[in-house]
């Protein structure tokens, strides 16, 4: 998912401070109702184009809950919910699997997520070139140089692994060790970065968000048929967006109303690659399946 009217590139390391930047207050006025509402999206679940996207958003919003909003995008998942734990933001972008870590960590709350966009289900692909006459099934990835896109992806990470780990009988804690079973396993950051990184040649393979690949071949970036799929995951709950938990009540309900009035059939199409797509309470029982496969994962809790 992606709504960027303001961008501002959080790093890792300085996340925590800019964000502390953002929100004028201290850490002790958690609770107090705020001057003005901060979102972050983090690495996207569906869409790769961050840049370019309109105003329109987020006045809309500022006009519909009476209060400034400051949208900026974050580079790394742990920080935005570290930031949301302290009070330092109000709504975050999180994937099924952050959302757990968001939840266990950081109290948050669920608040929408959106309808699926476009005919074909959100679940994770296995690509490499088309022309890679050795790889044509999930088995031939051995001694493969592979790419996952985050460890704190649902999509780019923990589906894909758990697939792998139950199709070919893998050893959970082996399975990104070098010469286990892949050659080399690497961290791309982000869905799009691991489909060119496939396409140039930089991986042999790698798992990302099906979605992704016909937005790259929509913007000229890539070519549908520079790529083949051999396998893939079952269907992932869509990135959802999350709120502090204590957050005035009041401010809660009209961020909430807010998302799921919103009829900009253009906006949908810009952001979601559809028009028809809109946002939809999102339910914490919807993200069941994520502990499900923490468990099975052995991941544990942070």
């Amino acid at each position: 998912m992606k709504k960027k009217m303001f961008v501002a590139s959080l790093a890792m390391t300085a996340g925590l401070l800019l964000l502390t930047g953002c929100k004028g207050q201290s850490e002790t006025a958690q609770a107090a109702a705020p001057e003005k509402i901060t979102i972050v999206q983090m690495p996207d679940e569906n869409n790769p184009d961050a840049g370019t996207k309109h105003e329109g958003f987020r006045k809309d919003m500022e006009k519909a809950i009476g209060l400034p909003v400051e949208e900026m995008e974050g580079a790394d998942y742990s920080v935005g919910i570290e930031a949301l734990k302290a009070g330092k933001l109000d709504v975050l972008l999180v994937s099924p699997m952050s959302y757990y870590q968001a939840k266990k960590i950081a109290g948050a709350e669920p608040l929408v997520t959106t309808t699926s966009m476009g005919a074909e289900p959100y679940r994770t692909v296995f690509i490499t070139r088309e022309d890679n006459s050795s790889i044509n099934e999930l088995k031939d990835l051995k001694d493969k140089n592979f790419a996952f896109v985050d460890p704190a992806s649902s999509s780019g990470y923990m589906y894909p692994k758990a697939t792998l780990v139950k199709d070919l009988a893998l050893d959970t804690g082996k399975l990104e060790t070098p010469g286990y079973f892949f050659k080399t396993v690497a961290y791309s950051g982000k869905h799009d970065a691991s489909i060119l990184g496939v396409v140039k040649g930089d991986y042999d393979a790698a798992a990302v968000a099906g979605q992704t690949i016909p937005m790259l071949a929509n913007a000229g970036l890539i070519k549908k048929n520079d790529l083949k799929i051999i396998g893939e995951t079952e269907v992932i709950p869509n990135a959802l967006f999350v709120v502090r938990k204590d957050l005035d009540e009041n401010i809660k309900k009209k961020l909430k109303d807010f998302y799921l009035s919103y009829d900009n059939a253009d906006y949908f199409k810009s952001f979601y690659g559809a028009g028809e797509v809109r946002f939809t309470e999102a339910h914490d029982s919807d993200y069941a399946v994520v502990k499900e496969m923490v468990d099975t994962l052995g991941i544990e809790e942070e």
